[in-house]
């Protein structure tokens, strides 16, 4: 592994641990020649998931576009970012975890409103909002309703 420090190819692994997801492997390593330290992470390599966009358009999927919007549904809530983090983690599982490697953004949506509404429900009407796109204080009320009615 090239260290980040001095460019040397040399160097040797001193801790290796699992993630706490069971993901992926975490190494501590020391470079050779400079002696500084550094991390690296191990995952397996799998097929790319593609996201099909409303528009019909297709692009990579990105877990961080679904943290981001995580953290913008929670601001001002007391949730952890570690709390998200795992929500995100439970999302990308699934995902992968289906027949295809093809999923729309909708149905990543539908994912992160199920997770959210265990979570908080003020977050989750936030999420809602946006990605549902209400037109009216009708539509908006009536989610309203079926979240109070659970």
């Amino acid at each position: 592994m090239k260290c980040p420090y001095c460019d040397n190819l040399d160097s040797k692994v001193i801790d290796s641990r699992l993630t706490e997801d069971n993901e992926s492997i975490r190494r501590r390593r020391e470079c050779e020649r400079c002696f500084k330290r550094f991390t690296t992470y191990e995952r397996i390599e799998t097929q790319p998931i593609a996201v099909i966009k409303k528009d019909g358009t297709r692009q990579p999927f990105n877990r961080n576009k679904i943290l981001d919007g995580l953290i913008r549904a929670c601001v001002k809530r007391n949730i952890s970012t570690k709390s998200l983090e795992k929500v995100v983690n439970e999302i990308e599982t699934e995902i992968k975890n289906t027949p295809t490697n093809e999923i729309s953004s909708q149905e990543i949506g539908d994912l992160v409103l199920k997770h959210l509404k265990t979570i908080d429900k003020v977050a989750y009407i936030r999420f809602a909002s946006v990605y549902k796109q209400f037109d009216s204080l009708k539509e908006f009320n009536m989610e309203l309703e079926e979240l109070m009615s659970e």
